[in-house]
């Protein structure tokens, strides 16, 4: 995922730990690459056996066309202030100076995910685990990335007892044009099946 969404997820779940509230991450399928900068900040991490956890990595790629409009003679303009406000695109000519800037942007936001990862989760062995390799969660809990095996809904249910569950639900506002597009939509196929109805056969007395 994108940096900065995850890395401002990340910065919420740690304003709950900043209040001094225990907050246990359970992952039940996938913590991966932002996934697992926004789990490592839990208190504890559980995992599902086998779900997939780690990938401490980046990466970007992208598609370069700039030999193809050559080829048939179609020119690309793009006009910047700044030496690297633009480094790699998808049109321009992608030059030595640019692929290594490229490079040196993604190499800085590895060190920084690197870093946080340690700064919420000690244990971990950087040099074991920030490769971009991704684990599954037996193997994960022995590079110590999750700290127990289990699924959310074998904890939740290991603390039935001990605490009040609440199950949360929230619905987004729709938008006034949403909801009169959605009434429109139910009203049409609903025409539609009063119409496509069969009649019903004559019955025999």
């Amino acid at each position: 995922g994108m940096v900065h969404a995850y890395g401002l997820a990340a910065s919420q779940l740690s304003r709950i730990r900043e209040k001094k509230i225990k907050l246990t991450i359970a992952v039940d399928k996938v913590a991966a690459s932002g996934g697992y900068l926004m789990a490592c900040v839990g208190d504890r991490i559980l995992a599902a056996p086998f779900a997939i956890i780690g990938s401490i990595g980046v990466i970007t790629q992208i598609p370069n066309f700039n030999r193809l409009l050559k080829k048939h003679d179609i020119d690309y303009e793009q006009v910047t202030a700044g030496e690297f406000k633009r480094t790699v695109t998808m049109f321009g000519e992608t030059t030595d100076k640019a692929r290594q800037k490229l490079k040196e942007e993604v190499e800085d936001t590895h060190m920084l995910f690197k870093d946080f990862v340690k700064e919420q989760r000690p244990v971990v062995d950087l040099e074991k685990v920030a490769t971009g390799e991704y684990w599954l969660g037996t193997r994960a809990h022995t590079l110590n990335l999750v700290d127990e095996l289990c699924t959310s809904d074998d904890h939740l249910m290991s603390l039935r007892n001990e605490v009040d569950l609440y199950e949360v639900h929230y619905k987004i506002k729709q938008k006034f044009s949403d909801r009169i597009f959605s009434l429109f939509s139910r009203l049409q196929r609903n025409s539609l099946v009063s119409y496509t109805e069969p009649t019903q056969p004559p019955s025999l007395t």
